[in-house]
């Protein structure tokens, strides 16, 4: 351990060397000048600051106060002090002091004293280093679990893609689509990933749609619009009991995701700031998508002609503050699509 010495006398210097050198494992870097002390101690580690009060430069009050480490922060400060100031003992304590010693010195006490000021000092760098360890092995299994909820994600978006025609890129565009509304909406990172990764469990309820409704070629009738309407509940169902967050997220959207910002939408016809906010960014994002998509009814608009939809809705449909956030990174809308291209389909794992 490293032990500064800070006196403006020579002989004193030297006495508290030797007796530091006693003890094990133990360096001492000697200053007479405070202020070299003080620069000296601002850009070095050290484990203990042994300062004297009276010196002609600086007084130890002054240098202490300096010291740029907060006084919790720093390792310890052992005052040595000719004077039984009551006031001196107490701004020394203000100031970050740990423990006071009465010249002239004592050598059994200096000693005592030094040793515990460096007990304590390994002490809380072992705890420092400990919480570090635990705060790093968090991390690690925070990274394991949810690199597990992604792959349970994807599972489910594969078996779903076995019967719905409407998976594959297509989910891959989405959820980088509803990233980006995210990201240009001020959400945190953490946010904007979570959206990333949930926004493919969107459709999950269809695998309770029957074949002959999902996979019909033409528009559905009224009757068949309205069985097809249960996937958003159905999804909910799927995903609400989880009790990863990710999960409880795809449980949201899943389920707000067809709500319009009017009202008119389904399943529960809630409207505005009612809805919740990844239900209204991946409502944009999925209908942009599913409009510049071939569908078996259908056959892929204009990404301008579907950016002109999302205008002509706002309000209505969509939350203009959606539609604007996307349309505003309309180079990266580009570049997505043109990235997840449907003759690659597949539910690859998402990626930043």
């Amino acid at each position: 351990m490293k032990v500064v010495l800070v006196d403006d006398t020579h002989i004193n210097l030297v006495l508290m060397s030797r007796l530091v050198d006693k003890l094990k494992d133990v360096n001492t870097i000697s200053f007479q000048s405070a202020r070299e002390a003080l620069t000296w101690c601002n850009s070095h580690p050290y484990d203990l600051l042994i300062v004297d009060y009276m010196m002609p430069d600086l007084n130890g009050l002054e240098l202490i106060a300096r010291l740029e480490a907060p006084p919790d922060q720093r390792p310890p400060v052992l005052m040595v002090t000719a004077s039984v100031d009551v006031d001196v003992r107490h701004r020394a304590l203000e100031n970050g002091a740990s423990d006071f010693l009465i010249k002239p010195i004592d050598k059994v006490e200096f000693l005592a004293r030094t040793r515990n000021m460096l007990a304590l000092r390994s002490a809380t760098l072992s705890l420092q280093h400990r919480a570090s360890w635990l705060a790093e092995e968090v991390a690690k299994a925070t990274a394991e679990l949810r690199a597990r909820e992604q792959e349970t994600i994807m599972l489910l978006c594969r078996a779903s893609e076995y019967r719905d025609p409407e998976t594959g890129a297509h989910i891959q565009r989405m959820a980088h689509y509803s990233r980006l509304i995210a990201e240009q909406l001020g959400q945190s990172e953490e946010q904007q990933q979570d959206v990333l990764n949930a926004a493919p469990m969107h459709d999950i309820g269809k695998v309770g749609t029957p074949d002959h409704i999902l996979l019909k070629p033409g528009r559905l009738n009224p009757e068949e619009m309205t069985v097809m309407r249960q996937h958003a509940g159905i999804g909910y169902n799927i995903l609400k009991d989880c009790q990863a967050r990710m999960l409880k997220l795809a449980a949201e959207i899943a389920l707000t995701h067809h709500e319009r910002y009017d009202g008119q939408g389904y399943p529960r016809g809630l409207a505005g700031e009612a809805i919740p906010l990844v239900g209204r960014i991946v409502a944009v994002a999925d209908v942009f998508d599913a409009l510049t998509s071939v569908r078996p009814y259908k056959q892929a608009w204009s990404m301008e002609d579907a950016r002109q939809h999302l205008l002509d809705n706002c309000s209505s449909h969509f939350d203009p503050r959606c539609v604007e956030a996307l349309l505003q990174r309309w180079d990266d809308v580009q570049a997505i699509r043109a990235r997840f291209r449907d003759e690659h389909g597949g539910a690859a794992a998402l990626t930043a």
